[in-house]
């Protein structure tokens, strides 16, 4: 794993996922109050393993991807956030998803933030999305909080989605050896 992908926030450790993370994947994925507002909905752990798979692939393809949230003293898995490519052809978009314990602390602001920083200053990537439903307050205070701006608003599935974005104009310092 590239050191660079590694980061680290006043009480976060953001490590790329690895198969050492399925335990705590499987049981944020499948907890219905945290996973079932997410696009896919609730997942199986069979559904896990493969989403974790991909995302593995995900970041030696593209050098960006889907962070394991840890409590920087004790380890305690806290969530998932990252970069990943929207399946309606919307971008790379910043997603976070929190265990039931851990909300409600600033822990996605956090680690969403650092994420976002990420993938403008070392990833260079000039254009991040990230997508709520309408009633997700709580996401859409994070998203609103770290910066990025409501740019559309579509339906889906009868109810209403918003996609925020967020734009680096400056130049990115991307690492020689990412």
């Amino acid at each position: 794993m590239n050191h660079f992908w590694v980061l680290r926030t006043g009480r976060l450790t953001m490590r790329p996922v690895a198969y050492a993370d399925l335990p705590d994947l499987i049981a944020l994925k499948g907890d219905p109050r945290v996973y079932a507002v997410m696009l896919g909905g609730v997942r199986s752990p069979v559904e896990c393993a493969e989403d974790l798979a991909e995302d593995i692939g995900f970041w030696g393809r593209h050098g960006v991807g889907m962070w394991a949230v840890r409590d920087a003293g004790s380890e305690a898995f806290l969530g998932y956030v990252g970069l990943h490519g929207r399946p309606d052809g919307r971008g790379l978009a910043l997603r976070f998803a929190f265990v039931m314990a851990a909300q409600g602390r600033g822990y996605a602001s956090e680690a969403a933030g650092a994420a976002l920083r990420f993938a403008h200053e070392h990833a260079g990537l000039s254009r991040v999305v990230a997508v709520a439903r309408e009633t997700n307050i709580a996401s859409r205070q994070v998203l609103g909080g770290i910066g990025m701006v409501l740019h559309e608003i579509y339906e889906r599935d009868g109810y209403r989605v918003l996609v925020y974005e967020s734009i680096r104009t400056s130049p990115a310092v991307v690492p020689p050896d990412r």
